[in-house]
Parts: structure tokens; sequence; C-alpha cells
């Protein structure tokens, strides 16, 4: 009497399908020169600015006036900032989230002018995966630029002599506030990303224009201004300033995950509704 077998194959959990998928993708991300240039710009974008100070304009041959009287004013605002009033109060670590749209974009843009999200789910059909990764991913690169941006602004305040006096509690949960906020700024860019999929210049305008905060400024200047309304849909990452505490951080945490959590799910089911290619 033959005894029959049968083949079974287990299912992967969701760990383990993310597992695989951030593989991928951190392997792209370090293996491709963008994340690096883009890291180069993040440290050269406060060297430029703090190292421009001051410089004798070649027309009126008068100094420039200087942004800054502390190397610290090139992180974060000394205090939450809700409606820009003076570009030195943007021109800070909020930039990072600016070039970190950018790109966002081109990395996921590259997805599909390659044509590997046609082969992605065609064997990979869970679409909130996607998101959490990309997401996941680019929070990863996000976070980084602000450290290279950190270097940057560092060696560039000693290169300029100005005051690095700062309450160092604060100072600490300014940095962590903001690069906590990489995740939600993700989030918001894939979520982008995914609905100018088939418009790549489209979709990295957008991400500037969003990561500029134009839109919040000027919904703010309608509405009249509110600390709940910059925080949430502009992101804490203007709350985190230089008199930040351990509350700043947990709203940083609060905002960026309800933002990761509303965008992948709007993504995931855009992606879901319509033609992924």
């Amino acid at each position: 009497m033959e005894r029959s077998h049968t083949l079974t194959f287990e299912t992967p959990t969701f760990f383990q399908r993310i597992k695989g998928m951030l593989g991928v993708d951190f392997y792209r991300l370090f293996h491709t020169p963008l994340f690096y240039i883009f890291l180069a710009i993040a440290a050269i974008i406060p060297a430029m600015i703090l190292g421009t100070m001051g410089m004798e304009n070649p027309q009126t041959g008068e100094a420039a006036p200087a942004l800054y009287t502390n190397t610290w004013h090139i992180i974060a605002a000394e205090t939450p900032l809700y409606a820009v009033s003076d570009i030195a109060e943007y021109a800070n670590m909020n930039m990072v989230f600016i070039f970190g749209g950018i790109m966002v974009s081109i990395f996921i843009g590259h997805d599909y002018k390659s044509g590997y999200v046609k082969q992605l789910f065609t064997t990979h059909a869970k679409k909130e995966d996607y998101m959490i990764s990309k997401t996941l991913t680019c929070a990863f690169a996000m976070a980084c630029m602000c450290v290279t941006y950190l270097i940057g602004a560092v060696g560039a305040g000693l290169f300029t002599r100005l005051s690095f006096e700062v309450n160092a509690g604060s100072l600490i949960c300014a940095l962590l506030g903001k690069m906590i906020m990489s995740l939600g700024w993700a989030s918001l860019y894939t979520f982008l990303n995914v609905i100018f999929r088939k418009y790549f210049g489209i979709s990295i305008a957008s991400s500037f224009f969003f990561g500029t905060g134009i839109l919040i400024v000027g919904i703010a200047a309608i509405a009249s201004n509110s600390p709940l309304l910059n925080i949430f849909l502009y992101g804490s990452s203007v709350y985190a300033c230089l008199t930040s505490n351990f509350w700043t951080v947990l709203v940083c945490l609060a905002v960026s995950v309800a933002w990761t959590g509303i965008y992948n799910v709007l993504g995931t089911h855009l992606l879901s509704k319509s033609d992924v290619y």
C-alpha cells in the first residue's frame, strides 16, 4: 500500500515578510550613490549658511547681516515655531525634511522606472508591507541626514567661532524630536509618491511643496494660527526647539506615529484599489 506524501508550505508571518522587504530596501539604499549624496548635502547646508554669514557684498561693500549669533540656532529655533516670521527661524534642521523628501521621491520613483514594483507585487502581494518597508527605510535615511547636518553645523560653528552656549538637555530633546519626526515625514512622502507614482516630476515637486510648510503657513494666515494646527499638520518638528523637554519628545513621537498610521493606511488602500504599475 503506497503512502501519499503532501507538501505543505508555511505562510510567512508579518514580521518575516517585513524583515525580508527591509533587507532588500536597505541593501538598495546602501548600494546607491543617492543616499551618500544626500548625506553630504545635509552636512553642506549648515556649513554654507554659517560660512557665508558676514561676507562682504561686492556691490555695496557692506557685510551681510548675520542670521545667527549662536551655533545651535542652525539646529532649532529658540521657541516652538508655528508660523514663520523670519527666514532664520526656519533655516535650521527642518531643511533636512525638504531635501529628504526629494531623496524619497527619487528612491521610490526608481522602483517604478526600473520595473521593481511590478516584479515585487507579482510575487509579494501585501501592499501594506511595501508601505511599511519604504517608510522605515526612508525614515532611517532622513535620520542619518539629521546626523550629518548636525556634524556640518558643529564644524561650521567652530570655523565661524559662534557661541555654543545652550541648555544641553533641551538641545538633546530637540535633536531627538526632529529625528523622531523623520518617521512621520517619511510616511507622508511615501504616500505622496504612491499618489504620483506615474508622474516622477510631480512627486518631487509635491514633496518639496509639503516639506517647506507653505501649506500650513497659508492655512494659518486664513484660519488663524494655532499650535494644534501646526503640530499635527506641519509636524512637531516645529515643536522641537531649544527650550524642549521630555514632553516635547513624547509629542514628536505621538505625532510621528499618528502620521505613519494614517498615511500607511491611506497608501495601502490606494495601492489595493488601483493599477500599481
